[in-house]
């Protein structure tokens, strides 16, 4: 069974406007349409995003989760911290103040996920056995 999977960490440029988000949205495609894809974007370098920048995020968020994946976004610049703040967005995703802690953070959900489920497994075959 496989326990870890690579998270790609993107960095974001520095004007996500409508022509390099279009361009941004080309290169991560392919990585977002792998399985179950962990993919973080680092937005230290961005200065100014517009409204294409945030569809393009929702986008790829909503790429990533149709095959069972997630994005997570990290080193929110100030600049784009306010956009996001402003269109509502910062609550659809899980933010990290470092590319690091983001990446690790999604080493961290498959064995909790796997312990719970062996907890929840144990839990079962123990009430079977009482009940048997």
């Amino acid at each position: 069974m496989e326990t870890s999977r690579p998270v790609i960490v993107k960095r974001l440029p520095n004007h996500f406007n409508l022509r390099e988000a279009k361009r941004f949205l080309r290169e991560v495609m392919p990585i977002l349409r792998i399985d179950r894809p962990q993919v973080v974007f680092d937005l230290s370098q961005v200065r100014q995003i517009d409204s294409a920048g945030v569809d393009v995020l929702l986008r790829c968020m909503a790429e990533a989760m149709k095959r069972d994946g997630d994005v997570k976004l990290a080193a929110v610049s100030p600049q784009a911290a306010a956009v996001l703040e402003l269109t509502r967005t910062e609550r659809l995703f899980e933010i990290y103040y470092t590319s690091t802690d983001a990446a690790r953070s999604f080493s961290g959900f498959l064995p909790n996920a796997m312990r719970q489920a062996a907890r929840e497994a144990a839990a079962l075959e123990e009430s079977s056995a009482g009940a048997a």
